[in-house]
């Protein structure tokens, strides 16, 4: 059974003898249940019955419900109300607007709203560029998607999208200071979602696409980007991009391998395995192999036939596999130097993590069964490292979103390019010293708080270097009572 998980906690009422042994049995039926008690508190007492609530974390909904029926079953113990703690955070939404501002008196009204707000449309309307300094776009990034890819839940949704684009917002709230607003469209159409989150850009700083599916959302991206001023930045793509190569970079230095003579060897040719790709040429390898579901990516195979130029499969076939490699997943994995999954899980087993070249790397990312057992990967393997946080190394992209886009908001810049990428990844990799690194800690955790500014800084240096920034503010009594912020 999978170990138990705070995602799947519950707090639940109980009314149970004073005295006795009741409190002892309902630890003892939790745990022989396979769940853990997390805490216990008594919250009413009296002569002849306690009340308690009980945390209890589960390994699933199901097993949740199993550990409750046995708990009912206690004899002298009344089962009240059961909460789920994961729902309960979900309540009423994750995420709120607040004024910067208190509104005590008609004069904080007159500034803040009419009349005196005209004064500054009028002021916008002459000089646009000073929307940055004196509205919220300045710190704003929109999450948007169409609720077609959903973590691994699949197409279910807008509405059903909305808690992860909010717990989205809160992450960029949480790591980087900015206000990210959630957009659900209830559209898949292509042209629908470019048209639409062009007319919404002038609102916002930067665009993070989020949980949109392939191949539609490589042509979203790169219309957006042609259409607004603005960095647009799909995350399941290049946010994941950027932490895998992170974590590679460190990988490599543990076993003293360089990127430039590694062989790779990929599972996964959707949208994040692409980007991952491209993203590993650009820093420097030179030999990488891909599979997905029909086997090895290669210019000769047959469903490659008609494909349209330029497409991904296409690109990948063309910018890949020198040597014309055929055949399956397995058969390309021998002797690789680096394994990246970002497929299904159990796709491999341990003989093929041991065929592997000497000083293995093996990134199984897939969630939440990763493409290899880990501990069994660590049987042979010099480093592995999931998606998951019950494994050391965990690859998330909570490590680059936030900074990449604090960084691209500071730098004012009207795009995002490879260059920052690749110096987000040097500088999240550059996080983990040289005396903490070692084969379970090649990337730092997510709560570090060097991480976010590490690769702001980054990201920010790259882009004035690029010349992308947005033009200078007008030189107006406005801007001027501005210009120190």
């Amino acid at each position: 059974m999978t170990a138990p998980s705070v995602s799947y906690s519950m707090t639940v009422r109980l009314e149970v003898p004073a005295g006795g042994s009741a409190v002892s049995q309902i630890t003892t039926v939790v745990e022989s249940s396979g769940g853990s008690v997390t805490g216990l508190d008594v919250t009413a007492s009296g002569h002849e019955r306690l009340r308690i609530d009980v945390t209890i974390a589960a390994s699933s909904t199901a097993h949740a419900d199993e550990i409750v029926a046995q708990l009912r079953e206690i004899e002298g113990v009344t089962l009240g109300k059961v909460s789920d703690r994961t729902f309960l955070m979900h309540l009423g939404g994750k995420i709120e607007m607040s004024s910067k501002h208190p509104i005590r008196n008609r004069d904080d009204l007159s500034m803040i709203y009419t009349p005196g707000v005209a004064r500054v449309c009028t002021q916008i309307a002459e000089h646009p560029e000073d929307a940055r300094r004196l509205t919220i776009k300045r710190n704003s990034v929109a999450v948007v998607t169409d609720g077609s890819a959903v973590l691994g839940l699949g197409n279910i949704g807008p509405q059903a999208a909305l808690p992860v684009m909010e717990g989205k917002a809160a992450l960029f709230k949480r790591f980087a200071g900015i206000d990210a607003w959630p957009i659900c469209l209830d559209t898949q159409d292509t042209d629908a979602i470019v048209e639409i989150v062009r007319a919404l850009a002038p609102g916002f700083a930067g665009i993070n696409l989020e949980d949109i599916s392939a191949p539609r959302c490589f042509e979203i991206e790169a219309r957006l980007r042609e259409a607004v001023d603005i960095p647009v930045f799909h995350d399941d793509q290049h946010g994941t991009a950027i932490v895998v190569l992170a974590s590679l970079y460190n990988a490599l230095r543990v076993v003293d391998k360089r990127i430039e003579d590694i062989r790779v060897v990929m599972s996964g040719a959707g949208a994040a395995g692409t980007a991952i790709l491209k993203l590993l040429l650009e820093a420097g390898v030179k030999h990488a192999v891909v599979a997905d579901i029909h086997g090895v990516v290669h210019e000769g195979r047959s469903d490659l036939v008609g494909e349209a130029e330029g497409s991904p499969l296409r690109w990948i076939a063309d910018n890949t596999n020198p040597e014309g490699m055929t055949g399956t997943l397995k058969d390309a994995v021998a002797g690789a130097d680096v394994f990246i999954g970002v497929s299904a899980p159990n796709v491999l087993a341990g003989p093929d993590v041991a065929r592997m070249a000497e000083g293995a790397i093996v990134f199984a990312l897939a969630n939440p069964d990763p493409e290899v057992d880990p501990a069994v990967a660590r049987e042979t393997a010099a480093v592995v490292a999931t998606g998951r946080s019950d494994f050391p190394n965990q690859i998330n992209n909570v490590l680059v979103f936030p900074g990449v886009f604090r960084g691209l908001l500071d730098a004012q810049s009207r795009s995002v390019n490879d260059d920052m990428m690749l110096a987000a990844a040097r500088a999240l990799a550059d996080v983990v010293l040289e005396d903490e690194l070692n084969p379970n800690y090649i990337i730092p955790s997510v709560f570090n708080e060097k991480v976010s500014g590490a690769v702001a800084g980054a990201v920010r240096d790259a882009a004035r270097a690029a010349g992308t920034t947005a033009a200078a503010p007008a030189t107006s009594t406005a801007a001027a009572a501005t210009a120190g912020d």
